[in-house]
């Protein structure tokens, strides 16, 4: 790897630990048997893409979910089952990110969308009240945000742009191997976190 001077990571998976099989198993229980087949760390369907650029919101989501699987779930029932992925963030990672913060510029960027945002960030704040989490970094983007989502490269390059940052000079650290060639493609360097590793376990 080439020297970097700038940190881009992931969310999920990296600093916000992230079970897709507790929101499977969630729709499952409400008697959609084919979720995985929707969504999951390694693919979204349309309605999903749509919702995690923004493009709908998402009360438009839970009427064309229901739609998709032919149920007549209530918003919060769709909502709690959606968000039953969302976990915890541990605490070392966060003290781990401050002590980078203070050797690098640190970004962020998230495939999520406004229903898992609102879900995390509340997390976050029950559990850490003293310091917001997108402070965390120089600037946090979110795809629906954004209107851009991993891995297509087009979503990086606008990142680079906007930070009027150079993507070989850019370190961009993910857990799902998409992404990570996605990033690739743009011109990143990258670092595939999985198989159980966390942040503290890279020599940086």
């Amino acid at each position: 790897m080439s020297a970097f001077r700038n940190i881009l990571f992931d969310l999920g998976g990296i600093f916000l630990n992230i079970d897709y099989q507790k929101t499977e198993q969630a729709f499952i229980d409400l008697g959609i048997h084919d979720f995985g087949q929707l969504f999951s760390q390694q693919f979204s369907n349309h309605l999903f893409e749509e919702l995690e650029t923004g493009k709908i919101l998402p009360h438009d989501f839970y009427e064309a979910f229901r739609k998709q699987t032919n149920t007549s779930l209530s918003n919060e029932t769709i909502q709690h089952a959606w968000n039953a992925m969302l976990l915890d963030f541990p605490e070392e990672r966060l003290v781990w990110l401050e002590r980078i913060a203070q050797q690098y510029p640190v970004y962020l960027f998230s495939n999520t969308n406004i229903i898992h945002y609102q879900c995390f960030i509340s997390i976050f704040e029950q559990n850490f009240p003293q310091k917001p989490f997108n402070n965390y970094f120089r600037k946090a983007y979110y795809s629906h945000e954004l209107g851009l989502r991993k891995p297509y490269p087009e979503s990086y390059v606008k990142i680079m742009e906007l930070e009027n940052l150079d993507p070989k000079e850019t370190l961009f650290i993910d857990d799902t191997p998409k992404n990570i060639e996605g990033a690739q493609q743009a011109g990143l360097q990258t670092i595939l976190l999985n198989n159980g590793r966390t942040v503290l376990d890279l020599g940086i």
